[in-house]
Formats: structure tokens, C-alpha cells, sequence
């Protein structure tokens, strides 16, 4: 059974080039534009892998995976989803931040497709 995969990122080209080569190699992929549909979709389609953006308009990476640990804690309704991010942010700042939540790998954008899908292999145990 394919693996599904969350991509959540509010610009639409890095979208469909990531959901093009997941699919491409037989993954399931969904997609949202902000934390807050990330959170949703993550609560009705319980994904195997979420690669989520952190800088977003209206609600950002970083509340989507606040929202996704409140849930977990609280209601047990969202499995424990391993997250890779999406960034331009400099390294030290998402170290930390790997440090914190619980986060599989990232990514620095302008990212090697290539990369991304041996990031994304590792992350699913394949």
C-alpha cells in the first residue's frame, strides 16, 4: 500500500514540483496551504509523512506543529507523524528547532529534488 504524504507550503510551484516526484515514485500525496489546513488534513487523512514549510501567511509551520501536539496530547486522534521541514531559514535555527519538536530531517530551500526524496525514503524507513 503507497505511503501519503502531507506537503504543506503556501508558494504553489514548490508544491506541485514536490507532489510530481513524490507521485512519481508511487507515493499518496495531499497538500495544504497554511498550518492551519495542515492541521486539519493531518486529522482526517493521518499521513504517513508531513513535509511542512515553516514560513506561511495566516498560520505558519511552527503553529501547525504546536496544533499538532496539542491534539496528540489531548485526544490521541493524531498518530505520531514524522515531519520533515521545508526552510529558508538558516541552519542554526532549525537545529534548534529539531532539538524541540519532534522533527525527522529538513530541508534548505532552494532545495535537489533528489535530496528531498532520499530525505523523504529515510523518514518512511524505506
Amino acid at each position: 500500500m503507497p505511503k501519503k504524504i502531507l506537503v504543506v507550503d503556501d508558494d504553489p510551484n514548490i508544491v506541485k514540483l514536490i507532489k510530481l516526484r513524490l507521485e512519481a515514485n508511487e507515493y499518496l500525496v495531499s497538500t495544504a496551504g497554511d498550518g492551519e489546513e495542515c492541521v486539519a488534513k493531518a486529522l482526517s487523512e493521518k499521513p504517513d509523512l508531513i513535509l511542512l514549510d515553516l514560513m506561511m501567511p495566516k498560520s505558519d509551520g511552527y503553529s501547525a506543529l504546536t496544533g499538532l501536539k496539542e491534539i496528540k496530547a489531548m485526544s490521541g486522534e493524531i498518530p505520531d507523524i514524522p515531519v520533515i521541514i521545508l526552510t529558508a531559514l538558516g541552519d542554526a535555527r532549525v537545529k534548534e528547532l529539531l532539538r524541540k519538536e519532534h522533527i525527522e530531517d529538513y530541508v534548505l530551500k532552494p532545495f535537489n529534488a533528489q535530496e528531498l526524496l532520499v530525505k523523504v525514503k529515510k523518514a518512511l524507513g524505506e
